[in-house]
């Protein structure tokens, strides 16, 4: 699976990050997230790091919730749709879908390098009541974001680390 990610999403160039890091390597997320035979081997394969006792899978805008959507499906465990900030209209949510509150919350995100979003989504989904200890990603680009994550008391749960795409991608065969 690691070498069709790769091959799928896998971009070489100049990429300015969120973080605002540069990297030569980027993978575009939406090409394996629009990809319905990948995104179902992927939430097949996340479903198995999904801590027992989660009431709530919750994607991260923009990324997280087709991934969340799909391990929905895969897990039967209904799903939040976070957004970056709570709206300001209608119902002025945060996290549309399923009731969060005094719920254990896994977050569900693409992929995580420093971590910056998760956090503050995390502050937020907490102080609206979440119990949210576990965070699962695709993609962990580097070591910085697992390590401010479990600053904050939240265990990573990743589905491939950059290098192990970038190994797989460029194995032959």
């Amino acid at each position: 699976m690691a070498r069709e990610l790769y091959k799928v999403a896998h971009l070489t160039g100049t990429f300015t990050l969120r973080s605002g890091q540069v990297s030569n390597d980027y993978f575009d997320k939406y090409l394996f997230e629009s990809d319905p035979r990948l995104l179902g081997a992927i939430a097949a394969e996340l479903s198995t790091r999904i801590a027992v006792g989660t009431d709530v899978l919750a994607g991260l805008e923009m990324g997280g919730i087709p991934i969340a959507t799909v391990l929905s499906m895969e897990t039967n465990i209904p799903a939040a749709f976070v957004r970056k900030k709570a709206k300001e209209y209608g119902t002025c949510k945060l996290a549309e879908g399923a009731d969060i509150k005094g719920k254990r919350v896994c977050v569900v995100e693409d992929v995580v390098t420093t971590g910056g979003q998760i956090i503050s989504s995390v502050m937020e989904l907490r102080e609206a009541g979440a119990i949210v200890e576990e965070v699962v990603c695709v993609i962990e680009r580097q070591p910085e974001g697992r390590k401010k994550l479990e600053e904050i008391g939240l265990k990573l749960h990743a589905l491939f680390t950059m290098q192990e795409l970038v190994e797989a991608g460029e194995m032959k065969g």
